[in-house]
């Protein structure tokens, strides 16, 4: 994007080589997208690809998919969720982070699901940062041999722009109501009050993130702070020896790992339907008042709607 503003902003329109390089990346990703997302089995993967923001959709409608809206990809989730056809999802993961706008609620959307369905998460094969404290709040976490995994931190930048705004003569002044209003701009030395301000921002930012870590990888707060890479990205081996990830793996090993869970968790609820309704079929019948009404078959309400209740109860048992 910055160099996109570069060239604008010096008047140069885009080489064919570049535009070659755009078109490609694109249909890559679109590729790659699409030979994930057909896996079959009630299985649906969803792609979080790129650089993350809250609404990354606008850039990608000028210039295609090159990352991940969080709104978007919170609106797929749910379709998913909703979806009966659906029985379990992967989160195919391969991004950078990007902003923490949005990036909570997300996570808290896929936590909030667990036990709804399974929910899975694959490094393939960069997850860090934002990224990062997504995927940790899937079921579970597994990565490609060679992807990375971490960068849990928070930051912020700070540009001084002044002197270059002197070397080509330039003074602004900012004319504002508001005692902080002009806090932090570019066009001046971040003063200590200032820096103060902002880097109580990013402890807040950093303290949700790795309380959201540590709630999703059932590991203390001490220890996703003073361990998993305390900023770093982690090759495989490392993130899984950190509790980061649960495997090390392939996406195909992923998926059937996914179509196991899926049956388990059919034949869970399966049992679990199965014991009130064999208790149901040899109870005995309770008494039929006289005064009760009568189904259109003839037999009473009451022997109607317990016949209904014990077909339900095995079309549960069967999905």
């Amino acid at each position: 994007m910055s160099g996109v503003l570069r060239r604008w902003s010096a008047g140069q329109p885009a080489s064919p080589e570049v535009m070659a390089e755009v078109e490609a990346a694109q249909a890559a990703r679109g590729a790659r997208a699409k030979a994930t997302a057909n896996v079959g089995g009630g299985i649906a993967v969803l792609s979080l690809y790129g650089v993350m923001s809250q609404r990354a959709s606008m850039v990608d409608d000028i210039s295609g998919a090159g990352g991940t809206s969080t709104q978007a990809f919170t609106q797929s989730l749910r379709a998913a969720l909703a979806d009966d056809s659906i029985s379990g999802i992967i989160i195919d993961i391969d991004s950078p982070g990007g902003s923490v706008f949005g990036t909570a609620e997300l996570a808290a959307e896929i936590m909030s699901a667990r036990g709804t369905k399974p929910i899975y998460g694959f490094v393939n094969s960069l997850c860090a940062s934002a990224a990062y404290w997504t995927g940790s709040q899937c079921e579970q976490l597994f990565i490609t041999p060679g992807g990375q995994a971490g960068s849990i931190g928070v930051y912020m930048q700070h540009v001084d722009e002044s002197a270059a705004l002197d070397a080509e003569g330039y003074k602004v002044n900012y004319i504002s109501a508001g005692k902080y209003k002009v806090e932090g701009n570019s066009l001046g030395p971040l003063d200590d009050e200032a820096l103060s301000f902002l880097q109580s921002q990013v402890n807040s930012y950093y303290q949700s993130f790795t309380s959201a870590v540590a709630k999703g990888r059932g590991a203390p707060v001490a220890s996703v702070r003073d361990g998993m890479g305390q900023g770093r990205c982690l090759l495989a081996a490392d993130a899984l020896a950190a509790g980061m990830v649960d495997g090390i793996c392939t996406m195909d090993d992923v998926i059937k790992k996914m179509q196991k869970a899926i049956k388990g968790t059919a034949g869970a609820r399966a049992d679990d339907v199965a014991l009130p309704v064999a208790a149901e079929i040899q109870a005995p019948a309770a008494p039929v008042a006289a005064d009760d009404p009568v189904a259109p078959s003839g037999a009473p309400a009451a022997h109607a709607a317990r016949a209904a209740a014990r077909r339900r109860a095995l079309e549960l048992a069967g999905l």
